[in-house]
């Protein structure tokens, strides 16, 4: 059985039952026993079991898992604590900064430096649903575990969820998370979008000063839903 939080195992049931999905099994489970692969198998649905689909309230989409060791943890743009925050990370924080005027939590690692938290555990738990397009990859070699049937049921996930809740606002940063917004009820939801927060394309304009996250609280205040805290 997929080791996935009760809600979403009940409401992705049908998913679980297609030809699609056991093939996507037996393939990942080949990849995680011939190689190194990212996030570490009891992770690679942290999204989901940290963010419960009743609880959801902001979907943040991202494309591949980080192939490093050590970073991934099953949440798109999320590295663990105490892991150096990587560039599009970086950005995302510096937005934030700009835009509502919070910082991460100072942490210290185990060689005593300070440093950000780069985990997003925090968001998870206040309703971000922090969902990758493809759930594993394997390590140094991004896009390694695309078109598998990962995207198939990630793009099923996105519309269970415009589906089922409301009020939701889905941020997608860059063209792959961009082009999933056929898949979101417009009439129920707010979508922002702008480039990727990578160094690549947020220098060239469209990233900073966004507000996404500012505009973000203001849809859920004025739905009566509970703002983040970024």
């Amino acid at each position: 059985m997929i080791q996935i939080e009760e809600s979403w195992r009940n409401a992705l049931s049908q998913e679980f039952e297609k030809d699609y999905f056991f093939k996507l099994t037996e393939f990942v489970r080949g990849e995680y026993r011939s190689h190194t692969c990212y996030p570490p198998g009891k992770e690679i649905f942290n999204a989901f079991n940290l963010c419960p689909i009743d609880k959801v309230k902001v979907v943040i989409l991202g494309q591949d898992p980080y192939h490093g060791p050590g970073q991934a943890e099953g949440l798109c743009f999320s590295v663990k604590s105490g892991v150096a925050l990587p560039p599009s990370l970086v950005n995302i924080f510096k937005e934030i900064k700009d835009d509502v005027g919070r910082v991460p939590e100072v942490i210290t690692d185990g060689m005593g430096k300070k440093m950000y938290d780069g985990s997003l555990r925090r968001w998870a738990k206040q309703g971000v649903f922090l969902l990758n397009a493809t759930l594993t990859v394997r390590e140094h070699q991004p896009a390694s575990h695309q078109r598998q049937g990962w995207e198939t049921f990630t793009d099923a996930v996105i519309k269970k969820v415009s589906d089922e809740c409301a009020h939701c606002v889905f941020i997608l940063w860059g063209g792959p998370a961009r082009s999933k917004a056929k898949l979101v009820d417009r009439s129920k939801h707010l979508i922002l979008e702008s480039v990727h927060p990578s160094p690549l394309s947020a220098n060239r304009g469209g990233w900073f000063g966004n507000h996404h996250f500012s505009r973000c609280n203001e849809w859920l205040i004025e739905h009566g839903l509970t703002a983040v805290e970024w």
